[in-house]
């Protein structure tokens, strides 16, 4: 028996202030009836369609699928709960499992315990019918279950993902404090670049770091599918996977892959290390053809002519010391929007609001960002060629 077929809720999880992205992500996907929610999109779909999700979404962290919504008061119902479901026919006898849990408001104040009693349900199902039982323990690399539950109701998923999508696959070389992955995409899908590559539009990434922000917008650009670059996910271990069907996703995503981008993208970083680290990135990444690198401070950063995008990630300063000399900083970055990059949309991606005041510019909009647990802005100004009277 597979279950590949069947359809049932799935959720696709990302951070704060990220489901809007996602959610226009999906419906470019074909799931016209993406339901936001404060950190995922839902849509209704089945363990095939996980499979292209896992392969083309940049903006998710983990894809889904839902097996059971039920209520439970302690950890001894969500015990029968789980027990109940046939484990049998998504878990190989001999495979390996492993369990995730996320608790909210329970009677269990420990998400440990909770996984612990779901991991503890499918083993003695499988004990009391065959005699044996799959191993369990913290690896993804068998089938993945994930509990969310929060006061007496609780719902019990297959995580089709593993290890969460943010990593693609192709940062061996992270250098300091890289930007994530899907926070970096959902950046992008935020300044328009997708639709202004398709018109020759250039993308600038001054202060590149390890390169995140120039290869996702390349990813973009040539249309290549970000789970192109992984190895594994965690539904190849589900009973019923078909690699043939697996091997027609992934054939149809390079068929779709642009050989050529019409506009520039340009990366920069005064730091030799980074460019390096960069390189090395954007070449595992399929990429490195598509992007022009080079060592220099961002105000030597060149900026064709015509339409683009430029979008830094400056620091954002942690000691009062390092705050004085970022302000120049800031205001160097106000500068070179001004003298260098009329006609361009400029962004800065930033955790302090107090150094975005040194810019000396207006904003034209402002976006709220997570990157872990600090809340950021997305600042987006209009840089006209020339003088505008009232800037």
């Amino acid at each position: 028996m597979t279950h590949f077929s069947d359809t049932g809720p799935i959720l696709i999880t990302c951070p704060l202030e990220i489901p809007r992205y996602l959610k226009g992500e999906l419906e470019g996907l074909g799931f016209a009836a993406a339901e936001p929610l404060d950190a995922g999109v839902e849509v209704r779909g089945t363990l095939d369609d996980c499979m292209r999700l896992n392969l083309w979404v940049r903006t998710g962290h983990r894809v889904l699928f839902e097996l059971k919504r039920f209520r439970a008061f302690d950890g001894d119902e969500l015990y029968r709960e789980i027990k109940e479901l046939p484990w049998e026919e998504y878990i190989p006898r001999d495979g390996y499992f492993r369990v995730d849990a996320a608790i909210r408001d329970t009677t269990v104040n420990d998400s440990r315990f909770a996984g612990l009693r779901v991991k503890d349900a499918v083993a003695d199902r499988f004990s009391e019918k065959f005699g044996s039982r799959p191993d369990s323990g913290p690896e993804t690399s068998g089938v993945c279950l994930f509990l969310y539950w929060r006061e007496n109701r609780a719902t019990i998923y297959l995580d089709t993902t593993g290890d969460p999508l943010p990593r693609r696959g192709y940062r061996k070389r992270p250098h300091k404090a890289p930007m994530q992955e899907t926070l970096a995409a959902a950046c992008i899908l935020a300044s328009g670049w997708p639709e202004l590559a398709r018109r020759g539009g250039h993308f600038i990434a001054p202060m590149c770091g390890a390169g995140t922000l120039a290869i996702e917008a390349a990813l973009m650009a040539m249309n290549g599918a970000p789970g192109l670059l992984r190895d594994d996910f965690a539904f190849k271990k589900i009973i019923g996977f078909d690699p043939a069907r697996w091997d027609d996703l992934v054939g149809e995503a390079e068929d779709a892959e642009i050989p050529e981008i019409k506009g520039r993208i340009i990366a920069t970083d005064h730091d030799p290390a980074a460019i390096e680290a960069a390189r090395d990135n954007a070449r595992l990444a399929g990429v490195g053809d598509f992007i022009e690198f080079a060592v220099c401070d961002f105000t030597q950063t060149e900026v064709p002519a015509g339409p683009g995008v430029v979008m830094l990630n400056p620091e954002y300063g942690m000691r009062l010391g390092d705050i004085e000399m970022l302000r120049a900083v800031y205001r160097g970055i106000g500068d070179f929007f001004k003298q260098q990059c009329g006609g361009k949309a400029g962004f800065i991606f930033t955790g302090n609001s107090e150094l975005a005041k040194s810019v000396g510019l207006r904003t034209k909009r402002r976006r709220i960002f997570w990157n872990a647990k600090i809340e950021c802005r997305l600042l987006e100004y209009e840089l006209y060629e020339g003088t505008r009277k009232g800037d």
